[in-house]
C-alpha cells in the first residue's frame, strides 16, 4: 500500500519539478511576485501535508494547481475584499523569454501584461491551457467547471487579445 503514494524523496523531486509551474499559476492568480511566492510556498507545504491524497499515476502538476487555487480562494474568502494588484512588481526576467531576440522579449512582456488584465476566470484558463499546457479537460477539473466553460473563457480571452496579434503583424510590416 505504501508504494501507492510518493515517498518523501519522490515527493520532493516532484515538487522541485512542479515549482515553476505552480509559481506561474500563482502569479496569474495573485498578480504580484511576493504574494505568488507566498502562495507557491503554501501550495508546496499543503502538498507535503496531504501527500497521501495523491496517488501515483495521476497528474501531479494538476493536483498542485488545484491546491494552489484552493488556497488562493480561501485567502480571498478570508479577506472578503479583492485587491487590485499592479503587475509591475514582477521582475522583467520573470516575464521575458530567455531567447536573445529583444523584440520577442518586449512582445512577450506586452502579452503577459495584457493577459494579466483579463478577468480572473479568463486569466486562469489562459495560464492553465496556454502557459502550462493542460488539456481543456484538465483545466476544467482544476477550476471545477465544465469543459465548455473553459472553451468559452478561452474564446473570450482570444477575442480580447486579438488586437495584440494584429499590432505585432503591423510592427513586423514596418521593418
Amino acid at each position: 500500500m505504501a508504494d501507492k503514494y510518493f515517498s518523501p524523496t519522490e515527493l520532493n523531486s516532484a515538487l522541485e519539478d512542479a515549482i515553476p509551474s505552480i509559481w506561474r499559476f500563482a502569479i496569474a492568480l495573485t498578480r504580484n511576485q511576493p504574494d505568488a511566492d507566498d502562495l507557491t510556498q503554501a501550495t508546496c507545504l499543503r502538498a507535503i501535508e496531504k501527500r497521501t491524497q495523491f496517488e501515483r499515476g495521476g497528474n501531479f502538476r494538476a493536483w498542485c494547481a488545484t491546491i494552489c487555487r484552493s488556497i488562493w480562494l480561501n485567502q480571498l474568502r478570508a479577506e472578503r475584499v479583492r485587491k487590485t494588484q499592479d503587475i509591475d512588481s514582477v521582475s522583467e526576467e520573470a516575464l521575458a523569454s530567455l531567447a536573445p531576440d529583444a523584440e520577442t522579449n518586449i512582445f512577450a512582456a506586452e502579452v503577459f501584461t495584457q493577459v494579466m488584465l483579463l478577468p480572473e476566470a479568463q486569466r486562469e484558463a489562459v495560464f492553465l491551457v496556454y502557459a502550462e499546457g493542460y488539456r481543456y479537460s484538465e483545466a476544467a477539473q482544476i477550476l471545477s467547471v465544465p469543459i465548455g466553460t473553459i472553451m468559452s473563457r478561452l474564446s473570450a480571452a482570444r477575442q480580447k487579445l486579438k488586437w495584440l496579434q494584429s499590432d505585432e503583424t503591423v510592427q513586423q510590416g514596418k521593418r
